[in-house]
């Protein structure tokens, strides 16, 4: 299976480039495998560059999970993710990703600085 950047991901959220959009969606189309790392970095290029606030954002990940042609590398952690998010969006989907993923690979509790992350269960206050 073909794989995907960054930048591919950002594309088929974004469509801000028509020619880079039909680029990304013609290489998507049979599958692609998306990497955690792209995908968290997408989220943060979304969330940075083009500011989408918290509920853009959890549309627009929803979005990305709904594409048949993309298979994430830990879809079960993304889904986690997104869930808290939705529940707690001033968390920010990136400390929300990276509870989940240290908690689907058994490696809690997860220690922060962060005030707000460390009040979740799997989290510690350093």
């Amino acid at each position: 299976m073909r794989a995907i950047d960054t930048n591919v991901l950002v594309r088929l959220i974004a469509q801000d480039d028509e020619a880079q959009f039909q680029a990304a969606e013609s290489f998507t189309k049979g599958g692609v495998w998306v990497s955690t790392v792209a995908f968290i970095e997408s989220i943060w290029v979304l969330r940075s560059f083009y500011k989408l606030k918290p509920k853009e954002l959890g549309t627009a990940i929803e979005l990305l999970l709904m594409q048949r042609d993309l298979s994430f590398e830990n879809r079960a952690a993304v889904e986690a993710a997104l869930q808290l998010f939705l529940e707690r969006p001033t968390l920010g989907f990136n400390d929300c990703m990276i509870l989940k993923l240290a908690e689907k690979a058994g490696h809690l509790p997860l220690g922060t600085f962060d005030k707000d992350l460390s009040k979740l269960e799997g989290a510690r206050k350093l």
